[in-house]
């Protein structure tokens, strides 16, 4: 009896002792949100939005007034510059989004990417000026051989991993990211998608490789990681320069920290001027299709 008493008496004492806490959060204003990429022999590509409150009520309004139109769009190769001409798509029915590509009716500045080059981004959108830059770098890394094993510990005979086996170019300063496609669905980028040659610097190793995730609809189930047999799978594998892979290191590291109360605060270390969002990027690709046996 003397042991409940002390309880209830220790939780009239905490329960006292609470006090609310109230956050007033700073009003921000919207900065640019650049998304753009070149890679080897195609087109370049932007696409320009502007950044939105945390605590705005998702819409369909909301996205198709993100997006920026009738910006000012120029890449250049060192040698040529090209003004980007606005493109529109459908996301979804009644939502339309927007993107800079090539200008056809002015071919004689267009060019695609091409391995081992530098490109500068020009933008010019609500009266300011962004800059970035990129490197398609030479394409010195690529895999020995793919191939796939019935999945560890898992009943479901049809299901398989992918294991790919590399060869790291002596050196440090090796940076890669992958991207899987299977079937007719499109190319996603793996949940962890880049790396370094910090810890592996001229070794031969051969990985577990997940496929790419939709990270607007995570798996629920770990073995949907997994290919299945039958699958034909498409591997995208992309040399990239060191903004680039810091760009996407930081910003996967903070994708994976969102709602977790442990993690460490982190910045999204992008490329581009002027207080802008997002990165510059650019590709060097490799692709191999096989057929999950």
């Amino acid at each position: 009896m003397r042991r409940l008493f002390l309880f209830f008496l220790a939780a009239i004492i905490l329960s006292s002792c609470e006090k609310d806490i109230n956050f007033k959060l700073n009003e921000v204003d919207q900065k640019l949100v650049v998304d753009a990429e070149i890679e080897n022999d195609k087109a370049p590509r932007v696409i320009l939005t502007r950044s939105q409150s945390f605590f705005s009520n998702i819409s369909p309004e909301l996205f198709a007034n993100a997006f920026v139109r009738n910006a000012e769009v120029y890449i250049s190769n060192g040698t040529l510059t090209h003004k980007l001409k606005e493109y529109s798509f459908n996301i979804v029915p009644g939502i339309i989004g927007y993107f800079y590509s090539l200008d056809e009716d002015n071919p004689s500045t267009a060019f695609l990417g091409e391995l081992n080059k530098k490109y500068t981004l020009k933008i010019i959108a609500d009266g300011k000026e962004y800059n970035s830059a990129t490197t398609i770098p030479a394409l010195s890394k690529i895999p020995d051989s793919i191939f796939f094993k019935k999945t560890p510990n898992n009943p479901d005979e049809t299901k398989r991993a992918m294991y790919v086996k590399f060869t790291d170019p002596k050196g440090l300063g090796n940076y890669v990211r992958y991207y899987t496609k299977k079937n007719d669905e499109p190319f996603l980028p793996g949940f962890n998608s880049v790396f370094s040659d910090e810890v592996i610097d001229g070794t031969t190793y051969t990985i577990l490789v997940s496929q790419g995730v939709d990270r607007n609809n995570l798996p629920e189930d770990p073995a949907d990681n997994f290919f299945t047999k039958g699958d034909e799978v498409t591997f995208k594998f992309c040399n990239i320069d060191r903004s680039t892979y810091l760009f996407w290191n930081t910003w996967e590291f903070a994708f994976q920290s969102i709602g977790n109360p442990f993690s460490q605060p982190g910045n999204v270390l992008g490329n581009i001027s002027n207080g802008a969002l997002g990165s510059f990027c650019g590709y060097a690709a490799w692709y191999k299709t096989l057929k999950v046996e």
